[in-house]
């Protein structure tokens, strides 16, 4: 069939600044949200060492950006996580799950990256499936 050309969405919560990145891009199935980080937020450096605190805030501004296209975090199918320390893990998971029914979590991946962009400590991306006509 057909497809259309991917559609590229920018949201004012994110500061891209001019960094070569968007921060949703759908196809015609699914919507890649880029890596987040708390820093990519205004205040969100307030965060930063606190990795609960880090991780409610690039869930929130997941749950945001999925909802500026009528999407909920129920959508989501797969995520991605990386965290500057493996260890950080249980207090990471202890938030994640906050954003999910139980039984119903995404598909996932966590590893551990030397460094984060912003010095954060927990960046998180994800896709998740576009409602279908």
């Amino acid at each position: 069939g057909e497809h259309a050309m991917p559609t590229h969405i920018n949201d004012p919560v994110i500061e891209t600044g001019d960094a070569p990145f968007s921060p949703i891009v759908c196809d015609d199935r699914y919507a890649f949200l880029s890596g987040i980080v708390a820093t990519d937020m205004r205040g969100g450096g307030d965060t930063v060492g606190d990795i609960g605190a880090e991780t409610r805030l690039v869930m929130n501004t997941i749950r945001h950006l999925l909802a500026t296209i009528d999407l909920t975090m129920e959508q989501i199918v797969r995520v991605e996580v990386h965290l500057t320390d493996l260890d950080d893990m249980d207090a990471m998971n202890a938030v994640y799950r906050e954003f999910f029914a139980q039984g119903r979590s995404p598909a996932r991946t966590t590893t551990q990256s030397t460094r984060l962009a912003g010095g954060s400590n927990v960046e998180i991306t994800c896709m998740a499936q576009l409602h279908q006509d």
